[in-house]
């Protein structure tokens, strides 16, 4: 059989996956049916968990899939200016310790659930196609002209492949006309499936917004397939390391090997460079060895709510003066 070369798009490597998902009889179900069914939700779950995975039936598959379906129910009829709320989480900078701005959350307060968890409501909120109003709701919440932002905090946003699709982020960037920030102080994180689809399209549209000088961050970097080739084709202002290194950067060498090319990368492309999760002393140190530019994570302050963020602001530039 002749060798097919791989497929190419733009002169960027494409990979091709699958994911299955099986079932048996009689443990998954007695009739054709519902062993098509049951096999359904296996491959439901081999897709959720990760690309290319393989997942056999389990019995409580049905009832999660039921309890999912519930939610999505409930998300599609959700309130936004009610029961959604945007909160914050301090940025720190590694090497002095000053603040260097917010990473801005969306949290689901649901009335008969309480909080939601992002892991599990933004996924349903991206198939069905609601993250795009969501999406817009940050934003005007961003852009807000009540916002305590000195000119020199940032305030990064998360925008999802879905909001791309739909075209309008040029015109939450002018949104910043009348708001409390400015331009520079606005960054947008995208992740690296933002340019998997309609890379050119999409690359055209963070061009636009950089030319408004908004600051691009690629998120969970080192976790997609063409991380570098991305950083070729366009000139980020920002890199975030994944979770999952910074996790496991104590106890891992591998871990600590990544971060540290991440870094070096970042240091060489001139990309700021920002570790997610940071939740102890040992990955403190850790990352403050490696010069890591910028950090975030449990250690210094969970996300807040937005009444709160003036205060922890007005901490910080309170500890700066006193140490200056």
């Amino acid at each position: 059989m002749p060798i097919t070369p791989p497929l190419q798009v733009d002169g960027a490597e494409i990979v091709i996956g699958a994911s299955i998902g099986a079932a048996l009889v009689p443990d998954g179900a007695a009739d054709i049916d519902s062993l098509l069914k049951c096999a359904d939700l296996a491959l439901y779950r081999a897709k959720q968990s990760d690309k290319g995975t393989f997942r056999w039936f389990e019995a409580g598959m049905d009832m999660r899939q039921r309890e999912r379906r519930a939610l999505e129910i409930e998300l599609r009829g959700a309130e936004i200016e009610r029961e959604f709320e945007l909160h914050c989480q301090p940025i720190i900078r590694t090497q002095t310790g000053k603040l260097r701005g917010f990473e801005a959350l969306l949290r689901w307060q649901n009335p008969r659930r309480g909080m939601v968890s992002p892991a599990d409501f933004i996924p349903i909120a991206e198939e069905t196609g609601k993250l795009d109003e969501l999406g817009r709701w940050v934003f005007a919440m961003a852009c807000r002209e009540d916002w305590p932002w000195p000119r020199d905090l940032v305030l990064s946003v998360n925008v999802s492949p879905v909001q791309f699709r739909k075209g309008n982020l040029v015109g939450g960037g002018l949104a910043l006309a009348g708001s409390g920030l400015e331009a520079h102080q606005l960054e947008i994180e995208i992740t690296e499936s933002v340019l998997l689809a309609e890379s050119s399209t999409n690359l055209a549209i963070l061009k636009q917004l950089r030319s408004l000088g908004v600051r691009i961050a690629l998120d969970d970097f080192g976790t997609g397939y063409s991380s570098l080739s991305y950083l070729r084709q366009f000139p980020f202002n920002g890199l975030k390391i994944d979770r999952s290194f910074v996790r496991e950067i104590g106890r891992c060498p591998e871990s600590l090997a990544i971060v540290r090319a991440v870094i070096g990368l970042g240091t060489n492309l001139g990309i700021d460079t920002t570790a997610e999760a940071v939740e102890t002393v040992v990955q403190l140190e850790a990352l403050r060895a490696e010069k890591c530019g910028e950090l975030q994570g449990f250690l210094f302050s969970p996300p807040v709510a937005r009444k709160s963020v003036a205060s922890i602001i007005g901490a910080y530039f309170e500890e700066t003066s006193r140490l200056a």
